[in-house]
């Protein structure tokens, strides 16, 4: 085994003299030792080759040494177990410890140890020194070498090295305590610290997920995160990011946090860091070593041990000597796995095993990540989602998700960065005025943006003039900071102009270097990157002295230069403001790959600047993967005149008009009615924000504010109106019920955004089918669904939809808890595709509803034996009212046979064919008087009391109400309390030769209709509050009303007659 400490010691003059000082302490540990030998028993003497191999000792001796009783003093040192003490001590120049290989009694401690030892790894072998003598630390003083007189040599070299091991350890954590204890260190050296445990606010972490990528842009990411519902999830603090959630049995060893950019992965681990290195939290871990992929990149062509690597980063782990951290609890810390350039090819890069072999950075991390090296060591990888596929799922133990701040530490973050209470609630009141801003909020990065534009702007405007959109408040942003370069770096006064050539270059610069990076996806630039955008290295350090909180530089080791703007935003701002500038200047539409000619002069260009706006809406409609949305809007937004105002100066020419304005809008609006993507239509609308046109959504608004919206009549732009007005609204949609709005496949499948952020989708009844399972389904595999519970009752979506909607089932991402398929034409098939997706994600799923369907015996065990299961979560399947009747089409599937109640008929209603036909008569009938029976109205009930789903047929001729009705009606008078229709316990559909109408409460309805049927049906759903009527047709059904309501008492069906009977006698109802 290699040792923990290493031969690479420094050779300083503080070295030289350490080294004297050991010599001198081990010379002491020999005479302590052989005062120790007169108590053991046959001791051989010390047999070693010169490369420390113990090629002389025995097996049987080795096996005697592992023998040893417990000291019979107490000692403070606190031994997890006693493997610690089985090697002897070996020294580089091979010398080896003498002690007793057969000895049977460890010699008791004269005095007890000072050093509490956490675990017993970290006391398994000895210490190598340079020379060959034995590592120990000067500030043992003369009283520690005459305690060993009562120690074996392995005892007291164990209590050594944890005293170098824990001053090393102080070390570390003084130097980590100061680089980690300020934020934004480069404004700290201007004078202007943040202390980080100040200004820390609680990140909202959740566990759970999975490392599979999303490659959304990351505004959409946050603004579906926003409209998440606040509902019990696995949070997690940072300081217990390896403790996992309780019952977890399994130990975490690899822990990926996954965050847009600008959400606080880097502040997160920073304050991981700083709380270990201050001794606040997660004191078992003896050594923090936090790295970052921009510092391992430059490291790309060179070669290192594990060993060399910590030591490179860490130096004061070389100065003690420490190299075996196997016996150490160690954390790796890999911040932004998105930025990394090494290749980490986990599939071919050979096997490495020990942390002393050298080899590539690229090598070192996958058989760090994959646990081949140092398989102790526990790893913490951030990383934004669409890299989070670079490291194999089986690598990572579990994964956390930043969700940034909600709204309550919004608050908390503005409160703390503003200590006069009025402005801070100054400035939050005004950001809930911008919904856009409000969603940026969830950003950390973003709300400090906020904060430094609102606070200055505070102290100079009016509240009126506030920044409201994301363009504004970029451009609030750079001419803040170009003020500040002006006063701080130039020696201006506030008064003075602001831009001068200097700083325009600057900017100028920085845009095209923005724009071009953003075009390769690189958020992070080395000299190389720069020099392909024509920017000196030197001018780059310029540039980040002077706009450092706009474009940072960073130095990793060799003090090689990394570059990167504080937010991704900040660089779409810069790329969309040189598109910008670019075609005002010199005519280049940058959105195309030939550029225009820049000979016709500006005014040619300038009527052409909406050919550049629709460029760049195709352009963003384009990508898959919504990459150029947030540039997009901020590119739409600078061609509004009263934002180039505000950068007059930089500005040098202005473009665009209220013309090009208007052409721009209806572009986009034209593109709307294309049948867009919900995405994609809520970037446009986001976009029509931008220029400050509202018409669309105050139309949609208007008509839902007076109860006149016909979504059978909406527009596709207005139906992405009404989503987008649904989706920005403050109120979270815990319940969306699609029958609202129109109980049509269609309009699910517009409005399948609303869907996904919604806990609870009631979805019954709507016709839907097979191509609802399938985007239903990948709505449930989608990485940022809310969904719980799915109601898909009474769709005929058969086995065929439900194996769809299974595949969404088996997603890890999908957390239904509920989904009731009652009525779904599903059989066995069916029931065996829901089984096998509950195999593969058997964690959530606790409800499953499949009553009305036909699942057959077999079907029927599948589901037992998958409620039965401990591994499944499965607990309730209800497979009530089942049959092969259940898998008829429609209502029809719920057909029951109803039997008239002989007790309830009026005297002139004359039953017929075995009581299945009822016909009213002038004559009255023998009937015996019952206190049940109607007296005046011609009417009477069925014997059937329904309280779940039934459905049946009538034949009319005449006149004829259809009723369900509460068994309590009034049977006696010749009131409204007594006729169907006429109070709030009986509903009824009017026959009659013209047409029909409802009645309820005496409230009566007619009803248009293309045609007459003298054949009506009547579905009632008692649990979900549904009573329609039909009109039958060549055995088809159609529609004509439903109400929706909630039944208190079980409905009994009824028939009544008018009460002419003279003239309309012949009326007739026939079952």
């Amino acid at each position: 085994m290699s040792n923990f400490f290493s031969s690479n010691v420094s050779s300083t003059h503080q070295g030289v003299k350490r080294q004297k000082l050991i010599r001198s302490e081990f010379s002491r540990c020999v005479s302590a030792m052989n005062q120790c030998e007169d108590r053991e028993e046959g001791v051989p003497p010390s047999e070693t080759t010169l490369c420390g191999e113990h090629e002389n000792q025995t097996k049987a001796q080795r096996t005697k040494q592992q023998n040893r009783p417990g000291s019979p003093v107490p000692s403070c040192v606190s031994m997890k177990s006693d493997r610690s003490m089985r090697d002897p001590i070996e020294f580089k120049g091979g010398h080896q410890a003498v002690h007793g290989g057969n000895h049977q009694q460890r010699p008791a401690s004269c005095e007890p140890s000072l050093v509490s030892m956490k675990s017993y790894q970290s006391m398994r072998e000895p210490i190598k020194l340079k020379d060959g003598h034995q590592t120990v630390n000067e500030s043992v003083n003369q009283q520690s070498s005459e305690d060993l007189r009562g120690q074996s040599v392995p005892q007291h070299q164990t209590d050594l090295d944890s005293i170098l091991m824990f001053q090393c350890q102080q070390q570390l954590k003084s130097n980590l305590k100061k680089k980690f204890q300020c934020v934004f260190e480069v404004i700290a050296k201007a004078g202007n610290p943040t202390l980080l445990n100040q200004i820390y606010t609680e990140l909202y972490i959740t566990e759970g997920g999975t490392a599979e990528v999303n490659d959304e842009h990351e505004v959409r990411q946050i603004e579906t995160t926003s409209r998440k519902p606040d509902r019990a999830e696995t949070t997690i603090r940072q300081e217990d990011i390896f403790k996992g959630s309780p019952g977890r049995d399994e130990p975490i060893r690899t822990v990926m946090t996954k965050g847009v950019a600008g959400i606080g992965k880097t502040v997160l681990t920073q304050k991981f860091t700083l709380d270990w290195a201050e001794d606040k939290t997660n004191q078992d871990i003896h050594f923090t070593f936090p790295f970052t992929f921009r510092e391992l990149n430059v490291l790309k062509e060179k070669k290192y041990s594990l060993v060399e690597l910590v030591h490179l980063f860490f130096t004061e782990t070389k100065e003690a000597g420490i190299c075996n951290f196997q016996h150490f609890q160690v954390v790796f810390i890999f911040d932004g796995l998105d930025e990394c350039r090494l290749p980490l090819d986990f599939h071919n890069n050979e096997i490495l095993t020990d942390v002393t072999e050298s080899t590539s950075v690229d090598v070192l991390l996958t058989n760090l990540i994959r646990g081949k090296l140092l398989p102790s060591a526990r790893l913490w990888i951030t990383t934004r989602p669409a890299a989070a596929n670079q490291i194999p799922p089986e690598c990572v133990d579990m994964v956390t998700e930043i969700r940034g701040f909600n709204d309550p530490q919004k608050e908390e973050y503005f409160r703390k960065r503003f200590r006069d209470e009025e402005q801070a609630i100054s400035i939050i009141s005004h950001i809930k005025t911008s919904r856009s801003l409000h969603i940026m909020c969830h950003i950390p990065v973003f709300c400090w943006i906020t904060a430094t534009v609102l606070e200055e702007l505070l102290k100079t405007r009016e509240r009126g003039d506030l920044p409201k959109t994301l363009t504004e408040m970029f451009i609030h942003f750079l001419v803040i900071q170009t003020k500040v370069k002006k006063v701080k770096y130039d020696g201006g006064s506030e008064t003075d102009p602001h831009w001068s050539p200097e700083s325009r270059k600057m900017i100028e610069s920085l845009g095209k270097l923005a724009f071009e990076q953003l075009q390769k996806g690189n958020l992070i630039f080395y000299e190389s990157d720069l020099t392909e955008c024509g920017i000196d290295i030197r001018e780059a350090s310029v540039y980040s002295g002077v706009f450092t909180q706009i474009f940072k530089e960073e130095r990793g080791l060799y003090q090689d230069k990394v570059f990167c703007f504080v937010h991704l935003s900040v660089q779409e701002f810069l790329a969309a403001l040189h598109v910008h500038q670019t075609f005002i200047n010199s005519g280049v539409n940058l959105m195309e790959e030939q550029t225009t000619s820049c000979s016709f002069g500006i005014l040619k260009n300038k009527s052409s600047l909406k050919h550049l706006y629709q460029t760049a809406v195709d352009q963003a409609l384009q990508s898959p993967n919504g990459h150029l949305d947030l540039f997009l809007r901020f590119l739409l937004g600078l061609s509004l005149q009263t934002n180039q105002n505000l950068l007059r100066g930089l500005l040098t020419q202005t473009g665009s008009s209220s013309k090009t304005k208007q052409k721009t809008v209806q572009y986009i609006k034209k593109k709307l009615s294309e049948n867009l993507s919900a995405e994609r239509s809520i970037n446009l609308f986001h976009c029509l924000n931008e220029l400050n046109d509202r018409s669309l959504v105050e139309e949609i608004q208007q008509s839902l504010r007076s109860g006149r919206l016909s979504t059978d009549k909406l527009s596709p732009a207005q139906w992405s109106a009404l989503v987008f007005i649904l989706l920005s609204s403050e109120e979270h949609l815990d319940v969306f019920d699609l029958k609202k709005y129109s109980a049509s496949e269609e309009a699910l499948l517009r409005m399948l955004p609303v869907v996904k952020v919604s806990s609870k989708a009631l979805l019954s009844s709507c016709n839907l089918s097979e191509r609802s399972c399938e985007a239903l389904s990948s709505v449930l595999s989608s990485q940022s669904s809310s969904l719980k519970d799915l109601d898909l009752s009474n769709n005929d979506l058969q086995d065929s939809g439900v194996k769809l909607l299974s595949a969404g089932l088996t997603s890890p991402h999908c957390e239904l808890e509920t989904l009731s398929l009652s009525g779904c034409l599903v059989s066995e098939e069916g029931c065996s595709s829901l089984v096998s997706a509950l195999s593969f994600n058997p964690s959530h799923l606790g409800e499953l509803d499949l009553s009305y369907n036909h699942p057959g015996d077999s079907g029927v065990k599948l589901l037992s034996a998958a409620v039965e299961d401990p591994h499944r979560r499965l607990d309730t399947v209800s497979v009530d009212h089942c049959g092969e009747q259940r898998l008829k089409p429609g209502v029809m599937k719920y057909f029951s046979e109803l039997e008239l109640d002989t007790n309830s008929v009026n005297r002139n209603l004359k039953l017929s064919d075995n009581n299945k036909k009822v016909m009213l008569v002038e004559e009255e009938q023998p009937y015996p008087d019952h206190p049940d029976r109607f007296d005046s109205w011609n009417q009477l009930l069925c014997k059937n009391g329904l309280t779940d789903r039934c459905y049946w047929e009538v034949e009319w001729r005449g006149e004829v109400h259809v009723s369900v009705s509460y068994r309590g009606i009034r049977r006696k008078g010749n009131s409204l309390d007594s006729r169907f229709g006429g109070n709030d316990k009986s509903w009824s559909l009017f026959c009659y030769d013209n047409g029909y109408s409802l009645c309820h409460k005496d409230m009566v309805t007619s009803i248009s209709s293309s045609s007459i049927s003298n054949r009506v049906a009547v579905y009632v759903d008692c649990p979900a509050g549904i009573l329609s009527f039909y009109r039958v047709s060549s055995d088809s059904l159609i529609h004509l009303h439903t109400f929706n309501t909630t039944f208190t008492e079980p409905l009994y069906p009824g028939f009544g007659f008018t009460s002419w009977c003279s003239v309309l006698s012949g009326s007739s109802v026939s079952l």
